[in-house]
């Protein structure tokens, strides 16, 4: 039973993404608290997010994320995807995690979609005020060994 618990604990923490100091980015970046309001543009409520000072500290900061593509057809193949720290059937737009678990990616180059969990390098950019975009985003990105 211990061995169990040992080997999901592996796996659950090998999923997670880190900079290259060795901090675990993606628990940094779930530091943030979720306000819904009411945005009148887009007549529905919409996730403003408040950064803790440990995530503003990235803010233009070159940082890397482990995570995998959200296979959207549309995107497939170009130079813009969205990263998610959790697999697909989990992540923010298909499962019950938040918004915190997802990035776009403006990347250098093309890449094609791959199921495979990949680590993406970019400039982190916060996003508070526009509700159309995520509240992170990587540009110049790129994907890493």
């Amino acid at each position: 039973m211990l061995k169990r618990i040992i080997l999901i604990l592996l796996v659950f923490s090998s999923s997670m993404a880190f900079s290259q100091n060795g901090e675990n980015t993606w628990n940094t970046l779930s530091k943030v608290e979720i306000e819904k309001r009411f945005d009148e543009t887009l007549n529905f409520e919409v996730d403003y997010p408040t950064f803790s000072e440990e995530v503003k500290k990235l803010n233009g900061k070159t940082i890397e994320l482990k995570g995998w593509m959200i296979p959207l057809e549309e995107l497939q193949g170009e130079t813009y995807f969205v990263l998610s720290s959790l697999p697909f059937a989990n992540c923010f737009f298909c499962g019950g995690a938040g918004p915190e678990t997802v990035a776009e990616v403006f990347s250098k180059g093309k890449y094609r979609f791959t199921e495979k969990r990949i680590t993406v390098r970019g400039k982190l950019e916060i996003n508070a005020e526009d509700p159309m975009k995520l509240m992170y985003i990587l540009h110049d990105a790129e994907i890493v060994d």
